[in-house]
């Protein structure tokens, strides 16, 4: 299984930002497969932001739900984030991950993209 990120690196603030993650070796579809978008900022640990199952439930983190948005593009077996009004703090670098159990633990987590960084400034 690989994953790998992609996104526009540099965004203002208060706009969208938009991340793709592109799967190979697996369909998102496949039963017991759960896809998790996190993040991890300069000096802090890494945050998980939400996920999308195989049956397409989601799932935020309570600090994010207002703004981030997961969904998926089964045709381009493609896990999609979303989050909008950017603020300097969501500055980071963006991964995403699978696991095989429902689980927000990154130790948890099977395998992981390279990861994107996003820098948020004007």
């Amino acid at each position: 299984v690989q994953l790998q990120e992609s996104g526009p690196g540099l965004v203002k603030p208060s706009q969208t930002l938009s991340l793709a993650c592109a799967v190979s070796g697996v369909s998102i579809t496949s039963h017991h497969y759960y896809w998790s978008w996190v993040r991890q900022s300069p000096g802090k640990e890494l945050e998980w932001i939400g996920y999308i199952t195989y049956s397409g439930t989601i799932k935020y983190s309570p600090s994010l739900e207002s703004r981030a948005s997961i969904s998926r593009d089964n045709a381009k077996n493609t896990v999609l984030l979303q989050m909008n009004n950017l603020k300097p703090e969501d500055t980071a670098v963006y991964y995403c991950a699978v696991s095989n159990m429902l689980t927000i633990d990154p130790d948890d987590y099977h395998y992981w993209g390279r990861g994107t960084q996003v820098t948020v400034s004007s």
